[in-house]
C-alpha cells in the first residue's frame, strides 16, 4: 500500500483545509468530491467509485455528507442516503482492502441533541433531535461495528467549525460576519440559542494528531474537538460588529424547531488523549474572518487588483 490518504468531502471548509496541512507535513493526498475536478470528482453514495478512490490508500478521513442541519430537514432522504449511505460505502471498500486502511469518520455535536447538564463531556448520552444529528448517531453506530470487526478507525465530533471566507455564505459566523461587513441586516433565528464555536485552524490541528494516531497502530475512542465556551447568537452578532466597526439592524425571530438551543463542551479528553486543546479564542477568529471578508469585498485589498 502506498502512503496516499483518501479525504472524502475534500472540497469543504473542512476537507480543503485539512488537505493543505497533510499536504504542507509531507503526505500524499487525494480526494473525492461532488465538486472535485477530473479524476477527484465523484458522489460517497456510488460504491463503485468510493471502492476505486480508496484503491491504494493507507488511510480515509470520511468527511462528505450533506453537512447543514437545514439542509437534512429539507431533504431526509439525501441526507440519509449521503451520511448513512455514503458511509456504508466507505466502509464496505476498506474492508475489503489487504491490508485494511484506517478511517477518521467526522461526526457532530449534533449527535447529543440537547444535553440535560452542560458542559457535555464525549459520555453524554446521543439524543439527537434533527434528521442530521440522527444520521451522524446512526454513522457512529456503523463505525463501532466495523471497530469490533477489527476495522482501525476512529470518530471525531466536530463543534461549529467556523472561520473562513469559502465557507457556506449562510452558516452563522459567516452569516454574521458578511452582514456586519456589508451593512446588511444581521438575521438570528433563536437571540440566546448558545453554541460552542470552533476555528478551523484548531479543528485541523485536532484531526492531524488523530491522524498520527491512527496511522501509528491507535484506534481512539470518540472525541470531540470544542472550545468549552458558550456564546448566544446575541452576543455573536454584537462582536461581529464591534470587529466591522458597524452597525446594522439585526432581525430577530424565533428559533427554529429542529435546532439545538444550548450547547458547550467540555474538551478534557481531546487533551488527555491528544494533548489537544483550542487555541484561537472567538474574538480573534472572527477578527481574521472579518478582515478576509473585507478584502474580497474590497477590489483595492485583492491581490489581482489593477494598480
Amino acid at each position: 500500500m502506498s502512503h496516499r490518504i483518501l479525504i472524502t468531502g475534500s472540497e469543504g471548509l473542512i476537507g480543503s483545509a485539512l488537505r493543505a496541512s497533510l499536504e504542507a507535513s509531507g503526505r500524499e493526498v487525494v480526494g473525492l468530491d461532488l465538486r472535485g475536478a477530473g479524476s477527484e470528482e465523484g458522489d460517497a453514495r456510488d460504491p463503485l467509485r468510493v471502492r476505486d478512490a480508496i484503491d491504494g490508500c493507507r488511510g480515509v478521513i470520511h468527511l462528505a455528507a450533506v453537512s447543514r442541519v437545514v439542509w437534512g430537514e429539507r431533504d431526509p432522504d439525501r441526507c440519509w442516503s449521503t451520511n448513512v449511505g455514503g458511509l456504508r460505502n466507505v466502509l464496505d471498500a476498506a474492508n475489503a482492502r489487504t491490508p485494511q486502511p484506517w478511517i477518521l469518520f467526522a461526526s457532530s455535536r449534533e449527535v447529543y441533541g440537547q444535553p440535560h447538564r452542560l458542559p457535555a463531556t464525549e459520555d453524554t448520552p446521543l439524543r439527537p433531535v434533527n434528521v442530521y444529528g440522527h444520521s451522524k448517531v446512526e454513522g457512529e453506530r456503523l463505525v463501532d461495528q466495523a471497530r469490533d470487526r477489527g476495522l482501525r478507525a476512529a470518530t471525531v465530533r466536530l463543534s461549529n467549525v467556523y472561520g473562513s471566507a469559502r465557507d457556506h455564505a449562510d452558516r452563522v459566523v459567516p452569516a454574521f460576519a458578511r452582514a456586519a461587513v456589508s451593512g446588511n441586516p444581521i438575521r438570528m433565528e433563536g437571540t440566546e440559542c448558545t453554541f460552542d464555536f470552533t476555528h478551523i485552524d484548531d479543528t485541523v490541528r485536532g484531526m492531524a494528531t488523530l491522524i498520527d494516531r491512527l496511522e501509528n497502530g491507535q484506534a481512539p475512542p470518540p472525541v470531540h474537538l470544542l472550545t468549552g465556551i458558550p456564546t448566544t447568537l446575541r452576543e455573536l452578532a454584537a462582536l461581529a460588529m464591534a470587529l466591522a466597526g458597524a452597525r446594522t439592524m439585526v432581525v430577530e425571530a424565533p428559533p427554529r424547531s429542529f435546532d439545538v438551543a444550548r450547547f458547550h463542551g467540555d474538551a478534557s479528553r481531546a487533551w488527555e488523549l491528544l494533548g489537544w486543546a483550542p487555541r484561537i479564542a472567538l474574538r480573534d477568529g472572527l477578527e481574521r474572518l472579518v478582515r478576509d471578508l473585507r478584502a474580497e469585498s474590497s477590489p483595492f485589498e485583492r491581490e489581482d487588483a489593477a494598480p
